[in-house]
């Protein structure tokens, strides 16, 4: 059994992640744009809208990063990158070409299970029962062919039973009462039906408009089987994230252990020794990665690569207490070769901050500046706040 190190799998991380690059295109170098940025990592977490951007821009940079007006091209006019919920019922934006993958290892499980929770919360409210609540589906589907795109409220003008309110977290400091459109839409789209569109406001918005999802997929989201999607995400994620071990795939799919070991049957990938531990790579890709030239990123909040293995001291160190909150959502970061060192915020004023939490010597410490101000001239005036605060996000933006 072959052993790959710490310094190996950064050096992977860097190279896959499309981290370690200067403004040139290929394997070892940044992304082509925002697409080749999505596929390097599978998809974009995008349940933080700003994520999606920063994301796609530290792939593509230092030199010439993705702009927004790149990432909104390739979202709502070439449409060659899709919003969808996936892995884990969390958000993502995903090459289009990589949607049906998801669709079916992921999406179509998670909309029988918001089905079911919703069905009961309507049952219970006296709105009606499943039959009621798949007439309201078919009822906006058919006013948002109608319309070729349109937000929720204007949806419910078409169809008013999506103002129907149920009372939630009765007795609760937090309850009330909200009503099913949100619901109807989630489960149109988690069905593969409906896509979420441009935002109403600025790149940073989330009050969506939504559009069939022929708007993107021509002939509408092919439907491939549920076994051979989930050994294609499994196949796909060893070649962006591999070597990890079992425990970090089932925590990054958000499967069952059955359905992951069922999927590793179908891969047969190759095990390696991780520092005692047992890892997975692809069979064919056991050869030794050769470390890049040195680099620096500075990552947004939710980064796909920050949250990509269950496992994170063999890249976060002892850093975690400052850069995590305690539902494990991780903020701004700031890397280099592979590994974090520090956090990065936007104040008020607009400025960029950062802190290093570790020694990285004068040479890596100056390049961590010249990107804090190319971060500052990137973002301009928008105000970027990550929705999961963290301690040290929080002190420096003050």
């Amino acid at each position: 059994m072959r052993s790959i190190s710490i310094e190996e799998r950064r050096a992977r991380l860097g190279r896959r992640h499309r981290l370690a690059g200067t403004a040139s295109t290929g394997s070892t170098g940044s992304a082509g744009g925002p697409v080749e940025a999505a596929d390097a990592v599978i998809a974009l977490h995008a349940t933080d809208p700003a994520t999606v951007f920063l994301s796609v821009a530290a792939r593509t940079g230092p030199v010439g990063p993705a702009s927004v007006d790149d990432v909104e091209k390739a979202l709502y006019a070439d449409r060659t990158l899709v919003r969808m919920l996936a892995m884990r019922r969390t958000m993502f934006v995903v090459p289009t070409a990589t949607a049906p993958v998801l669709q079916a290892s992921c999406t179509r499980a998670v909309a029988a299970q918001q089905r079911r929770r919703y069905t009961q919360l309507i049952e219970a409210a006296g709105l009606g029962d499943g039959a009621w609540l798949k007439d309201v589906e078919e009822s906006t589907a058919r006013a948002l062919a109608a319309r070729g795109e349109a937000t929720g409220a204007e949806l419910a003008a078409d169809e008013p039973r999506l103002r129907s309110r149920v009372r939630m977290a009765e007795g609760k400091s937090y309850g009330g009462e909200q009503n099913i459109t949100t619901w109807v839409l989630l489960l149109l789209a988690a069905d593969g039906r409906i896509v979420r569109g441009r935002p109403r406001g600025s790149w940073t918005s989330t009050q969506w408009r939504w559009a069939p999802v022929e708007s993107w997929l021509p002939g509408g989201m092919p439907e491939p089987a549920v076994e051979d999607a989930r050994a294609e995400l499994v196949r796909r994620w060893l070649a962006a994230f591999g070597p990890g071990t079992v425990a970090d795939l089932r925590w990054w799919t958000g499967w069952a252990a059955r359905d992951v070991k069922a999927a590793l049957t179908r891969v047969r990938p190759a095990e390696v020794d991780l520092d005692g531990q047992t890892g997975l790579v692809l069979a064919d890709d056991v050869e030794p990665t050769t470390a890049p030239e040195p680099w620096v990123a500075f990552l947004p909040a939710l980064d796909p690569t920050a949250m990509g293995w269950s496992e994170r001291s063999w890249y976060v160190g002892a850093h975690r207490s400052a850069l995590f909150d305690r539902s494990g959502n991780i903020g701004p970061t700031v890397w280099a070769d592979g590994r974090v060192v520090g956090g990065w915020a936007q104040r008020p004023d607009g400025e960029v901050t950062y802190r290093l939490l570790e020694d990285v010597g004068s040479a890596t410490a100056r390049t961590v500046e010249e990107h804090a101000e190319r971060m500052h001239a990137w973002l301009g005036s928008t105000r970027v706040v990550p929705r999961f605060r963290t301690p040290l996000e929080k002190e420096l933006s003050r």
